[in-house]
């Protein structure tokens, strides 16, 4: 079973290579005007911590709003988009480490494909302000989640190694979701860990099951933000390359860290994120009143007039 999921996964890959690098490809002289060498960090480091469990998305977000390398209307394709091909790598290690129950894996894979594919279609049409309201949002779900986490109000789960009758289906509909979220830029890690300790299941399954969901679903749903041209060529192009080498590392080099510290420095800089993406929509909002009030009064002007 375990070889059947690689080799799709394998399929998916390379079809998703060739139709991102052949629309990188057609816009090469229409890039962003952002850096490399701060994309290239923020690549290293995302995907580093990624690794580790910390995640991606919102350290990701957090980091591209922070220093400028993105609008934040494209920021959930950006992520999505960048995110891909490291994360097809860090299921492939650890589906083949982690033994979980073929049915409860595959089923959970499949219902979070299905809820990003829906919500690709979406997400990619949001305009800037809707943006930065739901991933603003988003942001400080994931902080409280994390924050949970950190300050042990979560369960520890138990041993399991699959699920079965109602918490499969229940984890199945919940997996659904989370897996339309991600398309809106909402990391799946931490409230995939919660639900798998929520469920009993032993909190080492948690890799696999977030890794293998992200693996299928992300790719799939970047090719309809690829498609509608909704995200950062730039610096998705950088989350994809160096980004690798920063999970690589992780995997092979890293033996200790402190991984809780670190963890509380992610936590406040994702509510940092989550509260400027809030005032920013805020703001959108204010002013898009503001030219429709201002539209108004000058047709109403010339209603005068005429």
């Amino acid at each position: 079973m375990v070889n059947i999921l690689f080799a799709i996964l394998g399929c998916i890959c390379i079809f998703y290579l060739i139709y991102f690098i052949k629309d990188f490809i057609q816009h090469k002289d229409n890039l962003e005007d952002n850096s490399w060498w701060k994309l290239s960090i923020i690549a290293f480091v995302t995907n580093f911590f990624d690794v580790l469990g910390i995640g991606s998305f919102a350290t990701g977000a957090s980091l591209l709003r922070i220093f400028k390398q993105s609008n934040d209307r494209v920021i959930p394709g950006t992520l999505n988009v960048g995110y891909s091909i490291p994360v097809m790598l860090e299921a492939l290690i650890f589906i083949k480490v982690i033994e979980v129950e073929p049915l409860t894996l595959i089923g959970m894979i499949i219902s979070a494909l299905i809820g990003a594919w829906l919500g690709a279609g979406i997400v990619s049409r949001f305009s800037e302000e809707k943006v930065q309201r739901v991933m603003g949002g988003a942001l400080v779900a994931t902080g409280i989640l994390m924050l949970m986490s950190q300050i042990g109000l979560i369960p520890s789960g138990g041993e399991a190694i699959g699920l079965e009758g109602g918490k499969l289906i229940f984890a199945l509909a919940v997996n659904l979701v989370l897996g339309a979220l991600m398309t809106a830029g909402v990391g799946l890690y931490a409230p995939c860990m919660v639900l798998v300790y929520f469920l009993g299941m032993s909190p080492k399954i948690a890799f696999p099951i977030m890794f293998g969901s992200c693996a299928f679903l992300m790719p799939i749903a970047s090719i309809r933000f690829i498609k509608e041209g909704a995200y950062n060529r730039k610096a998705a192009m950088a989350l994809s390359t160096v980004g690798v080498l920063g999970l690589l590392i992780a995997v092979y080099f890293v033996r200790s860290l402190p991984i809780h510290i670190l963890t509380w420095v992610v936590i406040l800089v994702v509510f940092y994120t989550a509260i400027s993406m809030l005032k920013a929509s805020s703001k959108s909002k204010v002013e898009s009143e503001s030219k429709v009030k201002s539209e108004s009064n000058v047709r109403k002007v010339q209603e005068i007039k005429n």
